[in-house]
């Protein structure tokens, strides 16, 4: 038994054997396991499942996360071996990947590629979260078929990681996000706009850069809600309302009382940093599967 991990007995949900999924599976309790568990959008994940009834586990890093009731492991999904024996140890339901490392491309791509071979011989189901910054900002509106196109190594990185799941895993679910926002400070685009606007780091939040932000609620409900479905393939899940970094950060500072004139601006077109200028998601699609409303930031950054 892998260290940590907690002997619950095995709960058959209905679910199909190897590549052939059967559709839905919530007629009982499931085990899900929730890769990358301890991050922003993965604590949300482990706290929904958990309120569901279902058994959940968790995976971590450098720490594991807080929440209770959890099994909390520790894996480096770069480390093949380990990731086969936590996932047939646990044999769950489900799996939802949201590892990842902007730097660090065996995290993000082979350790996806990992994921998906250990979760493929398990026969279960495989949710893997991508990013917007498979694109590079051509064509700015994106829709479910386009090719991805990266101009960053992290784009690089998840455009390599889209690939392998896909042929590792045709019955996998590979969900496309933006910048992901909560309500309490916690995420990395809000301590950022907190350290500039109380002067705690130099920087600038850019004019030009466009994204669709996305609720951390709203987007853990429709992984969750997907995993939960015989859907498979590419699905865009980010927010309504597309907006620059720069405008987000306003709302931020004012729903949060901090001075939006203390945010320093530039554009990015005019620095080097790598990566896409502005990227929209078309979620239509995906938005006519799903119960959970994708809201925009606009409405709940209040």
């Amino acid at each position: 038994m892998i260290p940590g991990l907690l002997g619950f007995s095995r709960v058959d949900g209905g679910r199909g054997e190897g590549l052939g999924w059967s559709g839905p599976l919530r007629s009982q309790p499931m085990r899900i396991l929730i890769v990358g568990g301890s991050g922003f959008l993965g604590n949300e994940l482990v706290r929904q499942s958990a309120t569901d009834g279902h058994v959940v586990a968790a995976t971590y890093l450098t720490r594991p996360g807080t929440a209770p009731g959890v099994d909390w492991l520790p894996l480096d999904v770069g480390d093949r071996t380990a990731v086969a024996d936590l996932i047939g140890a646990f044999s769950p339901d489900v799996v939802v990947n949201a590892a990842y490392r902007q730097a660090d491309w065996v995290t993000t791509a082979v350790g996806a590629a990992h994921v998906a071979v250990a979760i493929s011989g398990n026969g279960g189901r495989l949710v893997h979260v991508s990013s917007d910054a498979v694109f590079s900002g051509k064509a700015i509106t994106y829709a479910e078929d386009c090719v991805p196109d990266p101009v960053s190594p992290y784009g690089a990185a998840k455009a390599a990681a889209e690939a392998a799941v896909q042929v590792i895993d045709p019955t996998a679910v590979i969900a496309r996000t933006s910048l992901i926002i909560g309500d309490d400070g916690g995420s990395p685009h809000e301590r950022l706009v907190h350290s500039l606007a109380t002067g705690g780091m130099h920087g600038m939040l850019f004019t030009d850069e466009v994204r669709c932000p996305v609720h951390v609620c709203d987007l853990a409900a429709a992984l969750l809600e997907l995993a939960n479905s015989d859907r498979a393939g590419i699905h865009h899940v980010a927010g309504a309302d597309a907006m620059t970094r720069y405008e987000l950060g306003c709302l931020i500072a004012q729903r949060d009382g901090l001075d939006p004139a203390r945010l320093p601006t530039g554009r990015r077109a005019e620095t080097d940093v790598p990566g896409p200028i502005d990227v929209r998601l078309d979620c239509v699609l995906t938005q006519g599967h799903l119960k959970t409303r994708l809201r925009g930031a606009r409405e709940f950054v209040k």
